[in-house]
């Protein structure tokens, strides 16, 4: 069935709500809560469970931009975490402190977290690679090259939707590329412009040399180049995390994603940039009708 082409990115100024036509509602959508240096955190909804991917937000952010999603955080049914860094995990300690949240974690990202942490959690201790079934949703994770303990993405499926979220990734590897492959939606980091990094007089050669390291961040051309590489008809949502504020920017890294994906033969996926200082709306991960 052929659709018609649909691009919004988000812009800086101007958010606007994401059209599918000829595409039946999933039961699952996404809205990212804060993307970026300072903050990391994507709420996940499948039917009435509700899921928060990291926290690396304050936890006075976390809970109003969820409010202004239209989610208290009392309506969790667990925070998922994908490695120990503070933007992905900062808020974790405030937030719990007064409630009862399960936490997924594996073992390592857990113990890097033990002593900055003073609340009493409720760890829900996975296996990298393990599979487990939280309300609606079934979830696997699998682990991505980064320098933390031990950093994984995750792969949620719904009834008939599957949503893979990878943020913070050195070098694309043989797994990722197989947990990402079929996927309805995907929440992926664009971290960098390659020659505004070159360019870039803030940071010292050392700084810049971890960022493109196999520990360090994507590319917007290494994230173009595999999402070319493993996009399929299913593939109709893109959404672009971790932007760097001083060498990227939304619509340098939507169009070179866009861009690839079009000469690639994948004219309807629509990208999407998440942003740091402001909450997307609810995405909704689209099923094309039958």
């Amino acid at each position: 069935m052929n659709f018609h082409r649909i691009t919004t990115p988000f812009l800086q100024n101007g958010i606007h709500e994401a059209s599918f036509p000829c595409m039946r509602p999933s039961g699952m959508s996404m809205a990212v809560l804060g993307s970026g240096s300072k903050g990391n955190a994507a709420l996940v909804r499948c039917g009435s469970t509700y899921i928060l991917v990291d926290a690396g937000l304050s936890a006075k952010q976390l809970v109003l931009r969820m409010k202004a999603r239209g989610v208290a955080p009392e309506q969790l049914d667990a925070i998922l975490l994908t490695h120990e860094h503070s933007d992905h995990a900062q808020g974790v300690d405030v937030l719990l402190r007064q409630r009862s949240i399960p936490v997924f974690a594996n073992a390592l990202t857990r113990e890097a977290l033990s002593h900055k942490v003073k609340s009493t959690i409720a760890w829900k201790i996975f296996h990298s690679g393990q599979e487990f079934q939280l309300g609606n949703l079934k979830i696997n994770s699998f682990r991505i090259p980064h320098d933390a303990a031990e950093p994984v993405g995750y792969v949620l499926k719904g009834s008939d939707t599957q949503l893979c979220m990878v943020s913070d990734v050195g070098y694309v590897t043989k797994l990722m590329r197989e947990n990402l492959k079929g996927s309805d939606g995907l929440y992926i980091e664009a971290n960098y412009d390659q020659a505004l990094l070159e360019r870039d007089t803030k940071r010292p050669w050392a700084t810049k040399q971890r960022i493109v390291s196999r520990h360090g961040h994507l590319s917007n051309h290494q994230t173009a180049e595999l999402l070319a590489e493993i996009a399929c008809e299913k593939l109709k949502m893109v959404m672009l995390s971790h932007l760097s504020s001083d060498c990227n920017s939304p619509d340098l890294a939507s169009k070179t994603v866009s861009n690839s994906l079009r000469q690639s033969g994948f004219e309807e996926v629509n990208v999407f940039c998440a942003h740091q200082d402001e909450p997307s709306p609810w995405i909704d991960i689209p099923v094309t009708s039958s």
